[in-house]
């Protein structure tokens, strides 16, 4: 699997920040080839929805069926990369970037929520409910500044995930990093 799929058109972008099709990229990244109707129990959608939005998925190069599936009769699909990334600045420059990055965020927000649920309506060990969480905070901060953040941010995320991969008692974690400036009134 490649690492990071880079996009500049919007109309990918857009292809991708719909719910379903979010959801079910996702469960590839995290775990692994999957049937259409796999992930339609998973997700309690039809065979045929979820097929749909495989293709399409397929068809603007985030996925792609496993060559080599375990039964003639099945079509197993897998993430073509780890990660989606873009240039906001680029995207800015057209309506139609700018509507296809607002998409994508409002879908990272869901993602983020649904994440958040999911963890409070289960029980979890003591010592899951005290690692997890989420913090804020506000701090001044030049552009170049907050993107070294970010990428430092990913880099320890994936040295802490290489560490863990194959750890007893390791679960899959979301994580989620956001950060914009806020102007205050004057």
């Amino acid at each position: 699997m490649a690492d990071v799929y880079r996009i500049s058109d919007p109309a990918v972008l857009k292809a991708v920040a719909h719910p379903v099709r979010v959801r079910l990229l996702g469960a590839l990244r995290t775990d692994g080839p999957a049937t259409a109707t796999e992930l339609a129990a998973r997700f309690g959608e039809s065979s045929g929805s979820t097929s749909y939005h495989l293709r399409q998925l397929a068809r603007f190069g985030f996925v792609e069926e496993v060559p080599e599936p375990r039964d003639r009769r099945e079509r197993r699909w897998r993430s073509v990369h780890r990660y989606t990334s873009w240039s906001n600045s680029e995207l800015a420059a057209t309506p139609e970037g700018r509507e296809a990055t607002l998409f994508m965020r409002q879908r990272q927000i869901d993602v983020l929520v649904g994440h958040w649920r999911d963890f409070e309506s289960a029980e979890w060990p003591v010592e899951w409910l005290d690692a997890a969480g989420m913090s804020d905070d506000s701090v001044r901060l030049r552009p170049s500044t907050l993107a070294e953040l970010h990428d430092r941010f990913a880099e320890l995320v994936r040295e802490m995930a290489e560490h863990d991969a194959d750890a007893p008692g390791a679960e899959v974690v979301a994580v989620s990093m956001a950060a914009f400036p806020v102007r205050r009134p004057t």
